[in-house]
């Protein structure tokens, strides 16, 4: 059996024949089984299949060397694998939080040539999954991850989705906050707010830019350094973003935060802030519209003159142990750590007391017994109504007050003053809510442990102020999603990342095409999918079949 070609009228034709013997006459001649047709149009693969077909019946050292000889690929070759698991849920977050139409909305006038909102995406994963620098993003993409849409960046394209960030940040982070207030009903009336640092791996300072020397909070005095401000949920959910020189101090950023946050026309809100943001000057711009505030204050007599020894017993009253050590509050949708006991979990204690929004009064005081007792020696006695020596029992009989207390305690004068104090505190916020809205400041902790362990914030390579800038949006944004999915499951993000980290997908090239098939995922991954409602990872992900040039 072989292959022969006949031409008629000058054309060749390609035929199957094989020789048979002629009964008349003897003679072989040859007899056609198949024609190809013309050999200028014959269907190669088609010759490619018959030659496969027919090397399945010879042994396997033949296969293989007929397929080298031939140079013919196999039916079915394996072309590698790229990570699905953790981009895949982060994408399905993204869009169902509606980062991705609100992108594409600011987006629509742009009439950028370069798929902004799929880099931004792939710069908040990275975050997220695998922090690297912007560069390194390239062959984070095309070789380790399979982000839809995007099968590969260049640099020069990851840095102007950074600078549209940047001039669309606020309505991004309205636009964001909104969406999710809706989609989880988010209680915004209490807003947690606190500053931290990052540094840079430079020498020296800019004169007149963000990369300043300043306390620095990541025990790196000697380093240039921004200042970032979060402002949080009472979930933990960190709903806006701010950058600020390095050399800010504290006391010179409120007024900022609250602007912005009135920008938002939110509702009756009340804001947390610890004690570097006590002063004077801060605490009337918080008064600002009858707002109401709750801050952080040393363990002495506030500046109204409220004893503190009626504010802790504000918060007795409320149900609280005027210790904080060793107890804590979680809030709810947030279990504590695994094996974390309830005093090693517990942040850092507060500084002192808290006080609220109202211009005259206080909200409650706590503390150690310790810190309470070096209050008390700092705290001014009263003149006594009973002389100078200790009253007889007959005297404290009759003014109503135990043999024995320090003078001052109990007098006559400051008993009614004390009392009346104690009913303006209730009158102005409950103490329990006042309590454990201050115990709450360690969502803003938190936030700043994940932002620079997490998402690594730092250490910054940038040096514009706008990178700057749009580089603490990106960690923003995978803070955000993080946090969601964490309140979502009630597992943290380490844990998550885990379970879907063995999810890939494999490249396998046929004769027909490449398939992309996905891991089988198991019974854990399928639950951790449905808890965060997004859809899984089909079987096959997608078919690419070759098209055929024509003419």
């Amino acid at each position: 059996m072989y292959v022969r070609t006949v031409t008629s009228k000058g054309i060749q034709y390609a035929q199957l024949a094989h020789n048979v013997r002629d009964p008349k006459t003897g003679q072989p001649r040859a007899q056609v089984l198949y024609t190809f047709g013309r050999v200028d149009q014959l269907d190669l693969d088609a010759l490619r299949r018959l030659v496969r077909s027919i090397a399945r019946f010879l042994p396997p050292d033949e296969q293989a060397q007929l397929q080298k000889d031939l140079g013919m690929e196999w039916p079915f070759r394996y072309l590698g694998s790229l990570k699905l698991g953790g981009t895949w849920l982060l994408d399905g977050l993204w869009r169902r939080l509606g980062i991705q139409k609100t992108l594409q909305r600011l987006l629509k006038a742009r009439h950028y040539q370069t798929p902004i909102e799929r880099l931004l995406f792939a710069m908040v994963a990275n975050r997220a999954l695998a922090p690297s620098s912007k560069l390194a993003i390239e062959k984070w993409v095309a070789q380790d991850v399979y982000i839809d849409q995007l099968p590969a960046v260049e640099v020069h394209q990851l840095y102007r989705a950074m600078d549209f960030l940047l001039e669309a940040a606020e309505a991004i982070q309205r636009e964001v906050f909104w969406t999710l207030a809706n989609l989880f009903n988010l209680e915004v009336d209490v807003i947690f707010f606190d500053t931290t640092t990052a540094y840079f791996e430079i020498e020296g300072e800019d004169a007149d830019g963000l990369r300043r020397w300043g306390h620095s909070a990541d025990d790196h005095p000697k380093m240039a350094q921004v200042v970032i401000g979060l402002a949080v949920t009472r979930d933990g959910i960190p709903v806006r973003c701010w950058v600020w020189p390095g050399n800010t101090g504290d006391q010179n950023v409120v007024a900022e935060v609250k602007r912005d946050l009135n920008g938002w026309k939110l509702n009756r809100v009340v804001v947390v802030l610890d004690t570097g943001f006590n002063s004077e000057a801060n605490r009337r711009i918080l008064q600002g519209a009858g707002d109401h505030y709750i801050i952080g204050e040393k363990l002495r007599v506030g500046p109204q003159g409220v004893p503190a020894e009626a504010l802790r017993r504000a918060a007795s009253t409320a149900g609280f142990p005027t210790g904080w050590r060793s107890r804590r509050s979680w809030s709810e949708g947030i279990a504590p750590p695994a094996g974390a006991s309830s005093s090693s979990a517990t942040p850092r204690r507060p500084s002192g007391t808290a006080r609220s929004g109202s211009p005259s009064w206080p909200s409650f005081a706590s503390g150690s017994k310790r810190s309470n007792r070096s209050r008390a020696r700092r705290i001014p006695r009263q003149p006594a109504s009973c002389g100078p020596t200790r009253p007889s029992a007959a005297t404290c009989a009759r003014r109503g007050r135990a043999t024995g207390h320090r003078r001052g305690q109990g007098s006559p004068r400051s008993r009614p003053r004390r009392e009346v104090r104690d009913q303006q505190l209730r009158r102005l916020l409950p103490a329990e809510d006042l309590v454990y809205g201050y115990k709450q400041l360690w969502q803003v902790e938190r936030v700043h442990r994940d932002l620079k362990h997490t998402v690594d914030v730092r250490p910054m390579y940038h040096r514009l102020d706008d990178r700057i800038r749009s580089h603490v949006l990106l960690c923003w944004l995978a803070l955000l999603m993080i946090r969601v999915a964490e309140n979502e499951t009630g597992q943290t993000w380490r844990q998550m990342r885990d379970l879907v980290a063995p999810i890939d997908v494999g490249r396998h090239a046929t004769a027909h095409g490449e398939v992309w098939q996905v891991r089988p995922l198991t019974e854990e991954q399928k639950a951790l999918f449905q808890a965060l409602k997004v859809d899984r990872p089909p079987h096959y992900l997608k078919i690419v079949t070759p098209t055929r040039k024509t003419a």
